[in-house]
């Protein structure tokens, strides 16, 4: 088609911050790179900050690694021995509860932590579609695992590009070190480089604090974050 097609691709972090989805606002399609390397370390994909009357409240959901080796992000499984969904629903709870918004996502936050989810991917997914759909980005969202593309950077995300049938690539710019800008030139497309200012909005609990996971914004502006996210991307494209 002669409309520009953009894609752009994150690892599927947990409950991630605004950049995220101001990210997935100017893409058509969404990639959740879902089979690459699970870090060693600490990771955004099991951890993320939240707010509570002490400052940042961090909230990390336990995995297996134990004995597992190198695992890929959809291999991993949460780890659902111990009272830690109790933990964190009654933290969330105390943190949020007179947020202006959070019990719209109450019966959603509740099942999130007593599903039971198997495997990490899916839970970070679920919370994924819920912040996408009540920020109101129409962007699709596809798992990287379920594309035709099995090359390492940086061959990978010219690889998804091409089999999407997309013009151009969205990527952080932090990842120009990851990417092949020639690569792209020569398979046709557009490699561009975006940073979301964060937006700034009232919070609970004394001053602001900037990037925390958007369900922080989500729970404190409701429906006005989608106008929020649309204007830290503002004449940055």
């Amino acid at each position: 088609s002669s409309f520009p097609m953009i894609v752009s691709a994150y690892q599927p972090y947990f409950a991630p911050f605004a950049g995220f989805f101001a990210k997935a606002l100017q893409s058509d399609i969404l990639v959740l790179m879902d089979r690459v390397q699970f870090p060693r370390g600490t990771t955004w994909l099991t951890r993320n900050r939240f707010k509570n009357d002490q400052g940042v409240l961090w909230l990390t959901i336990p995995v297996w690694k134990k004995g597992l080796g190198l695992q890929q992000i959809h291999e991993v499984r949460i780890c659902n021995e111990g009272r830690w969904a109790a933990k964190h629903l009654a933290s969330l709870k105390s943190a949020y509860r007179n947020a202006p918004f959070f019990e719209d996502h109450a019966p959603f936050i509740e099942g999130l932590f007593s599903e039971r989810f198997d495997r990490r991917v899916d839970l970070n997914l679920n919370v994924i579609q819920h912040m996408m759909a009540h920020l109101r980005i129409p962007a699709k969202v596809v798992l990287l695992s379920d594309l035709r593309v099995d090359s390492d950077e940086p061959r990978l995300s010219v690889d998804i590009c091409r089999e999407l049938g997309a013009t151009r690539f969205l990527a952080q710019a932090g990842a120009g070190k990851y990417l092949d800008a020639n690569r792209f030139q020569s398979a046709g497309i557009s490699l561009e480089f975006f940073t979301p200012r964060p937006p700034v909005y009232p919070q609970l609990w004394g001053p602001f604090i900037p990037n925390l996971s958007a369900l922080d914004l989500l729970f404190n502006c409701g429906p006005k974050g989608h106008d929020l996210l649309l204007k830290s991307t503002r004449g940055i494209n």
